[in-house]
């Protein structure tokens, strides 16, 4: 879930770098745009871009796409 507002530039360069590589991994991009829920308005509203993946922040502000591979590399089973 990237979590951001529209007209951000960060967003939008963090947006292109999941699509980077979440896509070709066949993961899904759900964005909230941070005004749209109180809690993470409260919470970030200072600190978007802000990408989570199952409830967990993964990145703020920015990320690149080999920092991006390795958080979404499977840990071990």
């Amino acid at each position: 879930m990237l979590v951001g507002r529209p007209g951000c530039h960060l967003c939008d360069e963090m947006r292109a770098v999941v699509l980077a590589v979440a896509g070709p991994l066949g993961l899904p991009l759900q964005e909230v745009d941070v005004a749209d829920d109180p809690e993470l308005e409260r919470r970030y509203i200072f600190e978007i871009p802000v990408l989570m993946r199952d409830g967990h922040e993964l990145a703020r502000h920015r990320v690149d796409e080999a920092t991006l591979r390795a958080l979404l590399e499977p840990g071990p089973a």
